[in-house]
C-alpha cells in the first residue's frame, strides 16, 4: 500500500521542540499538532507546511516521506 509517513515527531526530537511550543509558533492547537504527527491527516495546507518547515529549520521532505509498496 502506497501512502505517506509523517515524520514531524522525529524531526521535533531533533530539534529539542516541544509539541506545545512548535503548536504556538505556527499558529495551530496542540490537539492538531498531534493530529498531524500521528499521521491521522487526510491533508496538510501548504502554508502550514512552509510554517513548520520554517520554525524546523528543515524541508518538507525531512517531514513527509512517500512509503512505497511492497513488492516481495
Amino acid at each position: 500500500m502506497t501512502g505517506i509517513i509523517v515524520r514531524l515527531d522525529v524531526m521535533m526530537a531533533m530539534r529539542k521542540v516541544k509539541g506545545r511550543d512548535l503548536a504556538a509558533r505556527i499558529g495551530i492547537t496542540e490537539q492538531n499538532l498531534s493530529l498531524l504527527k500521528s499521521g491521522k491527516v487526510k491533508g496538510i495546507r501548504f502554508e502550514t507546511l512552509a510554517k513548520l518547515c520554517e520554525a524546523l529549520d528543515c524541508q518538507p521532505g525531512d517531514l513527509l516521506e512517500a512509503k512505497t509498496p511492497d513488492t516481495s
